[in-house]
């Protein structure tokens, strides 16, 4: 047998019409390794690119380059070497030859260090059961799967008192529980709903989450009421907590409000604390964008809460940190909503005063 695999095995490669360009750049590569020019290979796969890197080692001469939908090749060589990079999405596939082992390792590294990214976080997904009055079919409750990311994952969100009171409250259990309500209040646009799905996700071992569509109509229909506090469990095992979420209750929970908001507070109060919150593992979520001061005493008094967190903007240091540059940042830092604004490019005269009132999205 000779010595040379090539006259053992010669190399034949056919091109037709259903081959593409990548797959002809594809096959260029095989050749220094198939006639032993180079017969040594190295190769990586990178799940995520970092943005801007080529892949390519230093005084790469690039030699072919095909882009086709879904993928792209590019071969390039050097002294004793050649290189394929085949990129997907945010994937990609580096294979390098060449003439010692030694050489297509050192190649590979120049091509691939300091390449990949860091993972994207896969949020995990939470059963929520919504409630709402159907004209057909009155309180009726519906479940969906929404993504929340871990607790870890979001801190950066928030500004340092919120997150050290949060991490507090995602380490909640049922044997420290003390006060039924939470509350969670500031301008919109700081977190607060997004701080509800993730503490969802943080307590689904002992707690079932159900948010409250119309909560106004809540506290004015005692019967809606009254099907909510018996509750309807999502099939788990018996004595499991329910977290009900009532969001924007501003009208609700204000120090003035009117005879008619003062019979509903007195309501959520009685499900919280009352004869009609007793035998019950019920607790309330309240997010508001009132001020404390503005709040009633009945709410805020000492016990009644389980948390009491006011959720305000980043300070400009650690919007800085979160966005990476102090560009469009003003003086007085900036709220989550904001910051996605910003990261997603709008002009900072663009992005709404999320403190004046406006729509906020996802993040309030």
């Amino acid at each position: 047998m000779s010595a040379n695999p090539f006259d053992a095995l010669p190399v034949r490669l056919g091109v037709d019409d259903s081959d593409s360009p990548s797959d002809v750049v594809d096959a260029l590569f095989l050749g220094r390794f198939a006639t032993g020019e180079q017969p040594h290979s190295r190769a990586m796969n990178i799940d995520r690119v970092r943005s801007g890197v080529t892949l390519l080692p230093p005084d790469a001469r690039v030699l072919r380059s095909a882009r086709d939908d879904d993928r792209s090749a590019t071969l390039a060589d050097g002294d004793g070497w050649t290189v394929l990079v085949s990129r997907w999405n945010r994937g990609a596939d580096v294979t390098v030859t060449a003439t010692t082992p030694e050489l297509a390792e050192k190649v590979l590294g120049q091509a691939t260090d300091g390449a990949a990214d860091e993972p994207e976080p896969q949020p995990e997904n939470v059963a929520m059961g919504f409630w709402y009055v159907s004209p057909r079919r009155g309180p009726h409750r519906t479940t969906r799967q929404i993504s929340a990311g871990t607790w870890d994952e979001v801190r950066s969100n928030y500004t340092a008192p919120v997150a050290e009171a949060m991490d507090r409250l995602m380490k909640t259990r049922p044997e420290s529980i003390a006060g039924r309500l939470l509350l969670l209040h500031g301008p919109p646009g700081t977190g607060k709903t997004s701080a509800l799905r993730t503490l969802a996700r943080s307590w689904r071992d002992w707690c079932q989450v159900d948010c409250v569509l119309d909560p106004e109509r809540l506290f004015s229909d005692v019967g809606y009421l009254m099907d909510i506090a018996i509750g309807e469990d999502d099939g788990s095992a018996k004595g499991r907590w329910r977290l009900l979420l009532l969001e924007d209750c501003d009208e609700l929970i204000r120090g003035e409000a009117k005879h008619t908001a003062g019979q509903a507070l007195s309501r959520l109060l009685n499900l919280t604390d009352g004869l009609l919150g007793q035998g019950r593992n019920v607790l309330v979520g309240v997010t508001t964008n009132e001020d404390l001061e503005r709040l009633h005493p009945a709410v805020v008094r000492p016990g009644r809460c389980l948390a009491r967190i006011e959720v305000g903007p980043l300070t400009r240091r650690e919007a800085t940190e979160w966005l990476g540059t102090e560009e469009g940042l003003g003086r007085g830092g900036a709220t989550l909503a904001e910051l996605y604004a910003l990261r997603r490019g709008i002009s900072p005269t663009a992005v709404p005063d999320q403190r004046g009132g406006t729509d906020a999205g996802m993040y309030l």
